[in-house]
């Protein structure tokens, strides 16, 4: 889910809106998180494929 679609639980805006304190809250607990971005999702599939080839072909 997104952050530009959660709704806040206290006053039922967008949190993106930051309304209340809480959707305040939220909102910069959500963008501090970090999270993994499309990039480093790819660069860590690829990581991940190569070390099974790499295992594939020591292993046999």
């Amino acid at each position: 889910m997104t952050l530009d679609r959660l709704v806040c639980a206290n006053c039922a805006g967008l949190v993106t809106e930051g309304r209340c304190p809480t959707c305040r809250a939220s909102r910069e607990r959500l963008r501090g998180s970090g999270g993994i971005n499309p990039a480093m999702l790819a660069a860590l599939a690829l990581l991940v494929l190569a070390c099974a080839l790499l295992l594939a072909r020591v292993g046999g």
